[in-house]
């Protein structure tokens, strides 16, 4: 897949059929979408191209909305490769894109930029300066400016239950199994493995630190969670905790991952890590020995979940 930062830099080696979102998350409902795309393209023998944006236009235009995406640039970008997309455009979102009018779009974007054969868009679309214009509109306008539209017709749209709002609620929730129907995978997060104090390794769960780079990234919110971890060379089972490590006092919200049967430094190294089951809330222990013994019950239930899962 071509990946094209900002629509000036995109070079049409060949005519295109383009589709226009967010696609936060890349659900079963954007995918369904990107593989009828796909399809169409590959029947009329044209490039499938998304035109995507980041930031995200409520990051510009609902600042206190504070919004966090369900994936990384860099993680939609592996999803989008593997359903087949053959460019990839991410224009950086600002006021004054989300001020051109329709004409304008569909004129000096659509038609002299892009060069587009055909746009591939939903019934509800709407575009231009305050969401000025239709579907319809689109389509009178193809005629002016010679492109093709196809609509994706209502019933097609109306049947798609899942949106990026429903998957971050499930997020927020610790609803995992509900998150991977949504997303046909598993939620993840890719972070670096940093130095920490060492005291997990005291009690016998040696943890390894995660930092995650992009601060727009949606964390799961404080607990004990079921996780599958991988680098470049191995896989691992193992149990994370996202909050605060009240028993040792802490102030600071820490991504901490104790990894099964590893006993590798990992220190540097970037971790993905697919979240598969909460299995608690953080909470404060009387002493470490409580905790300890928390800790060998959390990895119990784990290592439980894996052999139904199918995966110890």
């Amino acid at each position: 897949m071509n990946v094209f930062q900002n629509i000036e830099n995109y070079n049409p080696k060949s005519k295109c059929i383009l589709t226009i979102g967010t696609f936060d998350g890349v659900h079963v409902g954007h995918q369904k979408i990107i593989k009828s795309l796909v399809e169409l393209a590959q029947k009329r023998n044209l490039q499938a191209t998304i035109l995507t944006f980041f930031p995200h236009p409520r990051m510009v235009l609902q600042k206190e909305s504070d919004i966090k995406l369900i994936d990384t640039l860099e993680e939609k970008k592996s999803v989008l490769a593997k359903l087949g997309v053959n460019n990839l455009i991410i224009h950086p979102f600002s006021k004054t894109f989300s001020r051109l009018s329709a004409v304008e779009f569909c004129r000096d974007i659509l038609a002299n930029q892009l060069q587009i054969d055909s746009l591939f868009i939903g019934y509800d679309h709407r575009f231009g300066k305050n969401r000025e214009a239709t579907a319809e509109d689109l389509i009178s306008f193809g005629k002016t400016f010679h492109f093709d539209v196809t609509i994706i017709p209502a019933q097609d749209i109306e049947s798609i239950t899942v949106s990026s709002t429903k998957v971050r609620k499930a997020i927020a929730a610790g609803a995992f199994e509900l998150v991977y129907d949504f997303l046909g995978r598993h939620f993840e997060l890719t972070g670096t493995v940093t130095r920490g104090q060492g005291l997990g390794r005291t009690i016998d769960f040696p943890t390894a630190n995660i930092s995650v780079a992009e601060s727009y990234k949606l964390i799961p919110p404080i607990g004990v969670y079921l996780v599958t971890v991988q680098n470049d060379n191995d896989s691992f089972n193992g149990m994370m905790n996202i909050g605060t490590r009240p028993t040792l006092n802490g102030e600071h919200q820490t991504l901490e991952v104790h990894l099964f049967d590893c006993d590798k430094d990992l220190y540097g190294q970037k971790l993905k890590i697919s979240f598969l089951e909460k299995i608690r809330d953080e909470q404060k222990f009387e002493s470490l020995d409580a905790l300890k013994t928390q800790l060998k019950k959390d990895k119990e239930i784990c290592k439980r979940s894996l052999i139904k899962k199918g995966l110890h």
